[in-house]
């Protein structure tokens, strides 16, 4: 390998880091796994799904099931962030 070589891996993860896209790779890495992560019902009733600062924010069409999640916000930001394979959540917010 020469000397100012660089691996695939690493050239996408400087680009990444560069063009500032970690945000968007993050929200669509959680909305490709949620259906897999929370189950196909909740996912049903999930009608967005964002990614701002750290803040998940879910639109949970479901008045019951919204309340239901509200107690488990620390749960699904630990399956996530797990999923993720890093902290990138810091909170949940149901709506």
């Amino acid at each position: 390998m020469r000397k100012n070589a660089v691996t695939l891996k690493d050239a996408i993860n400087m680009m990444v880091k560069e063009f500032r896209l970690n945000s968007g790779l993050n929200e669509s890495r959680i909305r490709d796994s949620w259906p897999i992560v929370m189950g196909s019902m909740i996912a049903r009733h999930t009608e967005s799904i964002s990614l701002r600062k750290g803040k998940l924010y879910l639109k949970i069409s479901s008045a019951a099931l919204k309340h239901e999640l509200s107690y488990s916000k620390d749960k699904i930001k630990e399956v996530l962030n797990k999923e993720l394979g890093e902290n990138v959540i810091t909170d949940v917010l149901i709506f």
